[in-house]
């Protein structure tokens, strides 16, 4: 049991490896680039939920609205 959760932390840690090292070959190894590009990505999707956020009602999502939290995670019920 011990060996298959170890095994399952290592795929993980393998694919957030392989997401940062795609990100950079995206820019051919720019670091700068990466981060922008990134950042930007974050600044879009925090203005698609506002916009989600405004043109959701109430009733649409029985009471649960979304919202952005300074950390990045979404308000829960």
């Amino acid at each position: 049991m011990l060996a298959a959760k170890n095994a399952c932390e290592i795929d993980q840690t393998d694919k957030e490896i392989d997401e940062v090292a795609a990100a950079l070959a995206w820019h051919d190894g720019d670091l700068e680039a990466t981060i922008r590009t990134l950042l930007a990505d974050c600044k879009h999707l925090r203005e698609q939920l506002a916009l989600a956020e405004i043109a959701m009602s109430l009733g649409f999502t029985r009471g649960w609205r979304p919202a952005f939290i300074g950390g990045g995670e979404a308000e829960q019920p």
